[in-house]
């Protein structure tokens, strides 16, 4: 059997020459990340401008504490979720909670009611939590092993075009704009429009078990899950020694956004140059994202070998970044924040500020991807992984949530660099051991081709590393 909802496996003849297939991995990878342009996409370019586009960020950072509260628990039970529903119905519940959270800031530029916002957050999460739980299921299981690396940076560099394109959206509609003021109808609109065509395309997703990659194997083949076999297998992600060395990693992940966003680009920038600032941003996540995708898959013939040079390049470039975070910091705080730069009229003083906003996105995207990456390298099935990403957002989302209320009770600026700074650097060494101990060089997964499916009970995939 397939997944609930979808279409079971039924046929032997499945094509498998073309990368271009319909049912190739590398199709479907392309089709998940432009279901992620469309809504995380579009969403992150809205929060990239801080406070969701207003002037004052308090709604907004209510609305993201619900958001990431309500994300915190379903992304560790979008796993499965997802094995119960499958890829398609999962993702286009999730899909349309993006439409209704923009929907909701429309609604706040006319009547300043926070109160639907603050709903609407909380519903996101639901879908959120269902979203990334299947994204990082189709991501983590769909290519072939030694390639994940790269798959990841081709999904990594689709959905963050979401965020260029969509930080263009703000950029030119409130181009003359040069003021303080929150954005207009359009803006909001477009996002919607964006997120919609994001919810219909998620449709075109196949279920693993249709997958076939070009060597003839299949991604995964699992029968129908229960809620008790779910609840039993994401209780037992509590106790697992992987998962628990990842806390650190899942928790900083989405913990620095709230101080990127409101304390860099919205303490720094006009609201126009904010807009123009996101596309610099995502597309810095798109350079980094193929950088440390080359370096994962490349760079030396062992795999744990290239684990642990992407750490170490990541570190480095961390330590950098953050400690030219913490000298732009020291300049300004809640009570002496700096005038407003714009990118025609700041001249010089504009390019410090937008530098460093920059490597912000380029470390996102090489912490990310790398943390991606060693979850896909701990497992080859679906059912596992789709559990294993299902917790690592859960955590982010718990530390996301704790971040926005953390910026809206005002703790000190420096503080948040300092602590976000910490949390990524005690992050390494705990990959770095999760790499030595979980990840094998020899593959020895049992995967299966695409004639096996007339038994597919003759082998199935454990939770081993490969």
């Amino acid at each position: 059997m397939g997944f609930q909802g979808d279409e079971e496996s039924s046929n032997n003849n499945l094509p498998t020459k073309s990368i271009f297939r319909y049912n190739s991995p590398f199709v479907q990878v392309t089709l998940i990340g432009f279901v992620c342009f469309c809504c995380p996409g579009m969403f992150n370019a809205l929060s990239g401008m801080g406070g969701g586009g207003q002037v004052d960020p308090t709604a907004a950072n209510n609305a993201n504490t619900a958001l990431y509260t309500a994300f915190a628990v379903f992304g560790i039970l979008g796993g499965g979720i997802y094995n119960i529903l499958g890829p398609r119905l999962t993702l286009v519940a999730g899909c349309s909670t993006y439409v209704l959270y923009a929907g909701s800031f429309l609604y706040y530029n006319h009547y300043k009611h926070q109160a639907f916002a603050i709903v609407a957050g909380a519903i996101l999460g639901i879908g959120a939590g269902l979203l990334w739980a299947g994204e990082g299921a189709i991501m983590t299981s769909y290519p072939p092993p030694h390639r994940k690396g790269t798959y990841i940076s081709l999904f990594w560099s689709i959905f963050n075009m979401g965020g260029v394109i969509g930080g263009l959206i703000p950029f030119i509609l409130n181009y003359h704009r040069s003021e303080a003021a929150s954005v207009n109808d359009g803006t909001y609109i477009g996002f919607m429009c964006f997120m919609t065509v994001g919810t219909l395309l998620s449709f075109a997703i196949l279920p693993p078990s249709k997958v076939v990659r070009d060597d003839g194997t299949v991604c995964t083949h699992i029968k129908y899950s229960k809620v008790s076999t779910e609840a039993v297998e994401i209780m037992k992600l509590f106790l697992n020694w992987k998962m628990l060395l990842m806390i650190p990693a899942s928790w900083a992940s989405n913990f620095f956004y709230s101080y990127q966003f409101n304390n860099v680009n919205a303490a720094h920038f006009n609201l126009r140059t904010r807009g123009l600032n996101n596309v610099f941003y995502w597309g810095a996540q798109m350079l980094g994202s193929v950088g440390i995708g080359y370096i994962l898959d490349f760079s030396f013939q062992s795999r744990r070998t290239r684990g642990f040079v992407g750490i170490a390049i990541v570190g480095v470039l961390g330590t950098a970044i953050w400690g030219g975070g913490l000298a732009n910091q020291v300049n300004y705080s809640y009570h002496d924040l700096p005038p407003k730069l714009d990118f025609k009229d700041s001249r010089s003083d504009f390019a410090g500020p937008f530098v460093l906003y920059f490597s912000y996105g380029l470390l996102d995207s090489m912490f990310q991807s790398l943390v991606y990456w060693v979850i896909g390298a701990l497992a080859d099935d679906s059912e596992i992984l789709s559990r294993y990403v299902g917790f690592y957002k859960g955590v982010q989302s718990a530390g996301a949530a704790v971040a926005w209320q953390i910026d809206t009770h005002k703790v000190p600026m420096l503080s948040q660099l300092i602590v976000n700074w910490s949390l990524t650097t005690l992050s390494y060494p705990l990959l770095f051991v999760l790499v030595m101990l979980a990840v094998q060089d020899d593959h020895k997964s049992k995967e299966r081709s695409a004639s096996d499916l007339a038994d597919p009970d003759s082998a199935k995939d454990t939770d081993k590393p490969v």
